[in-house]
């Protein structure tokens, strides 16, 4: 078959959307979209009309024609099974059918039309293959980027320790009373110079004066400015600072990194950060199939006064939690205590990043309690071809506060008709998707339902519903008591925060 195009029209020929698979001048098509609308005649039962030089094959889409126009020597069974191709197409892309949709999604069907036929002929493709195509979801592109971003934190990290190194010579030479090896300024890199001895013998955290600017000038009549040049250090962390990076390796470069990474101003010198992330796979009756609770305690330490400290962790969870220790962190004080503390307790947390001291882990495929929040989905056939749905979510650990809450409903494909007859929240249609909003979940807003019917559709259009959502409160029930000083256990201020999201929460 040859097809020569695919057009969206009105029922007055008006082209929408209309894409020539071959070499075809534009009076040429739009002289024979012209001539559709006077080809056709009422009563007649098929959906094809023929000229002495094309054949046209056309389906109803509401108030448009899906309009294909082939070769009188094409394929006619051929041509129907494309045309009911294209048809499935426009209704994935446009919500409604309207001319203003059409247009609106006309570069989404443009490169559908164009995965379905190529050069006049058909493509071996369905929709399934369409949509991928058009999504163009790479995985290989995935993994170059989770490639390249390792490697920018390798380097930020080599970075860092050279900045370190820089720092323990500049030290050294400092108590020798000489001159560093490394001179070499790699903010510049336009040569080395030398240090006075009395600057490379001055502490490390005074500031050193700099030289001034100077011109060079060249034959082109182009200057050059050499900027001003410090220790070796100063210019290879003000280098960090200017490529985003944080380089917490001293004081000079603590005060770099403060301006490029504003601290919360609720923060305090010590900060505990509750992370958790759930996976979780439910089946349409509630049985779980998969559960999977990781979590994460993160230290940040701003002040070095400090660093030796105890940070006390109460553990209410009845739930068989594994919980897992820094190697650096004293087991058997969390263990019997639920002290968090390095085994060696002269020597300090580190300063300005973030330090995981502990890892919790809950799985389970049998307990059905262990679920934060239950989704149940009732479709059932109703008249005319429709489905009515009725879906109903309960919170089932009172002491979460889900914000945030998005629960996804599929939808068939096809040109459907969605009524939404009662809910809590809001809802909208996105593509093929029924998107219920709840604000806030929690122990006084437990429930919440949403009813609504499709036509026409069967059960199974409506799966599998994936939620998502936020929370400052966590599913397992670890809370930090109180932070003391190793030393003499004086209290000390802290504060935290807690973040519990689900990675993946279906019910198929």
């Amino acid at each position: 078959m040859v097809l020569i195009a695919a057009t969206v029209c009105t029922k007055s020929g008006k082209a929408l959307v209309s894409r020539q698979f071959v070499e075809m001048t534009k009076a040429r098509i739009e002289g024979l979209l012209a001539a559709f609308p006077k080809l056709m005649t009422g009563g007649r039962q098929h959906t094809f009309v023929e000229t002495e030089s094309v054949r046209y094959v056309y389906q109803p889409l509401d108030k448009l024609y899906m309009l294909l126009i082939t070769t009188k020597a094409s394929n006619i069974l051929e041509d129907l099974e494309t045309l009911r191709l294209f048809s499935r197409v426009v209704p994935e892309y446009c919500t409604q059918l309207t001319e203003v949709e059409v247009i609106n999604q006309a570069f989404n069907l443009l490169f559908a039309f164009d995965e379905i036929v190529a050069l006049g002929y058909r493509e071996s493709v369905n929709l399934a293959q369409v949509r991928s195509f058009v999504e163009m979801d790479s995985h290989e592109e995935k993994i170059y980027q989770a490639v390249r971003q390792t490697q920018e934190r390798e380097a930020a990290n080599r970075m860092r320790e050279r900045a370190k190194e820089l720092q323990r010579e500049r030290l050294e030479a400092a108590k020798r009373g000489q001159t560093p090896r490394s001179n070499v300024s790699f903010g510049g890199g336009f040569g080395s110079s030398s240090l006075p001895q009395s600057a490379s013998s001055e502490p490390i955290t005074e500031k050193i004066p700099t030289t001034p600017a100077r011109e060079i000038r060249t034959a082109s009549r182009s200057a050059m400015k050499l900027g001003s040049r410090g220790t070796d250090a100063d210019s290879f962390v003000s280098r960090l600072a200017r490529e985003g990076d944080v380089a917490a390796a001293t004081p000079q470069a603590t005060s770099v990194s403060k301006d490029v990474v504003p601290v919360a101003a609720d923060q305090k010198d010590i900060h505990l950060r509750f992370e958790e992330r759930l996976s979780l796979t439910a089946g349409r009756d509630g049985d779980i199939q998969n559960f999977e609770l990781s979590g994460l305690l993160t230290l940040r330490i701003t002040n070095e006064q400090y660093g030796r400290i105890h940070v006390h962790i109460d553990n209410k969870d009845t739930r068989p939690l594994q919980l897992q220790t820094h190697p650096n962190v004293d087991k058997e004080a969390f263990r019997s205590s639920g002290v968090i503390g390095l085994k060696q307790v002269q020597r300090p947390f580190p300063m300005h990043s973030d330090v995981g001291v502990l890892k919790w882990r809950l799985t389970s495929t049998s307990d059905d309690k262990l679920a934060p929040l239950s989704v149940n989905c009732w479709p059932s056939e109703g008249t005319g071809g429709g489905c009515d749905v009725n879906i109903e979510f309960e919170l089932e650990q009172e002491h979460l506060t889900l914000a945030d809450v998005n629960i996804n409903i599929p939808l068939p494909s096809g040109n459907t008709t969605l009524v939404v007859h009662q809910w809590e929240g809001s809802y909208t249609q996105k593509g093929r998707s029924l998107i219920w909003s709840i604000p806030v979940v929690s122990k006084h807003q437990k429930t919440g339902s949403l009813e609504f019917t499709v036509t026409p559709a069967i059960p199974n259009d409506f799966f599998p519903i994936t939620v998502t959502w936020t929370s400052d409160t966590s599913l397992a029930l670890l809370t930090a008591v109180k932070v003391t000083q190793a030393e003499d256990g004086s209290p000390a201020d802290f504060s935290q925060d807690v973040s519990f999201r689900p990675d993946k929460y279906e019910i198929v």
